[in-house]
């Protein structure tokens, strides 16, 4: 059984399932997400976080499947008694966009659940995660790309209770360059641009609401937290000064542990074939959340 050091993954995820005492770990597991087309998803299994068995094969797409490349980021959320799988497609002249799928086991298979992307359809987004508000209502939080709007942007949007379609308009939430430790990247295709990646929402122990999410900093990828000042999703946000993790690393999510154990899991470093899934400590602590020393 492989080690996390030796999986080759961007964008992890972690579901702990109860059930069963152990945990799956998902992420962009092909080769060259941004080359190759697109082969799928895989999913390890782990009772210890160290060793994983797998992978196994989470989702392939059927031969009349929109989209065949930019196969990244699924999350996978345990709700109503199905596992919905969160992740990001696109095709040639079509936008990149969240798409919801649907399981009956972690294991999948997953098949498409939403009539293609949840997201709008002349925006180009990723990285969509589901949040349920205190009400029970489902929301998806997603990134509109800087690719094409530049100053890049975190936005949601409400969910149907059946999580297959979107209900009214997304709500933006920030833009990238709100947050003042945010730097620009520059892209021979795209020009120059401030990212947004990767969002997850984080409830703690006192009730504060907290967003994570990333961009860059001084050319390495950087992990930072949004704090809300009203404690729900549509804020207003307030940007913490500083990243939690800017040694070329991110998009994370956090879950804890069978022993109650907070961490934080992202990718690190951001270069490929060479990310690999990392789990750090995390504390709660002043309304925020620190690394742990």
């Amino acid at each position: 059984m492989p080690t996390k050091d030796r999986i080759q993954m961007r964008d992890p995820f972690v579901l702990r399932h109860d059930g069963e005492g152990c945990y799956y770990l998902y992420g962009s597991t092909d080769p060259d997400i941004w080359k190759s087309k697109g082969i799928g998803f895989d999913v390890y299994r782990s009772r210890d976080l160290e060793e994983w068995e797998g992978p196994y094969p989470a989702f392939r797409p059927d031969a009349d499947f929109w989209s065949d490349k930019n196969y990244w980021a699924p999350e996978v959320h345990a709700y109503q008694g199905k596992y919905y799988m969160f992740a990001t497609f696109k095709a040639d002249g079509v936008c990149r966009g969240t798409q919801a799928l649907i399981a009956d086991h972690p294991l999948g298979p997953f098949r498409p659940h939403s009539d293609g992307p949840l997201t709008p359809r002349d925006w180009e987004c990723l990285d969509g995660t589901l949040y349920v508000n205190g009400q029970g209502e489902p929301w998806m939080i997603f990134c509109h790309e800087w690719v094409q709007i530049k100053n890049g942007t975190v936005c949601a949007v409400r969910l149907s209770p059946e999580l297959d379609r979107a209900i009214g308009e997304p709500v933006e939430l920030f833009a990238a360059h709100d947050a003042t430790w945010v730097e620009a990247v520059q892209s021979v295709k795209h020009g120059s641009g401030y990212v947004t990646d990767g969002p997850f929402v984080h409830r703690c122990a006192d009730g504060t609401l907290l967003l994570l999410w990333s961009s860059f900093r001084g050319g390495k990828y950087a992990q930072a937290i949004a704090r809300s000042a009203s404690g729900e999703v549509d804020g207003p946000w307030e940007h913490l000064p500083e990243p939690i993790y800017e040694s070329d690393g991110g998009h994370g999510m956090i879950f804890k542990t069978f022993a109650g154990d907070l961490l934080l899991a992202l990718h690190t470093p951001n270069a490929t074939p060479l990310e690999r899934p990392v789990f750090l400590p995390l504390l709660e602590q002043d309304r925020r959340l620190k690394l742990a020393e």
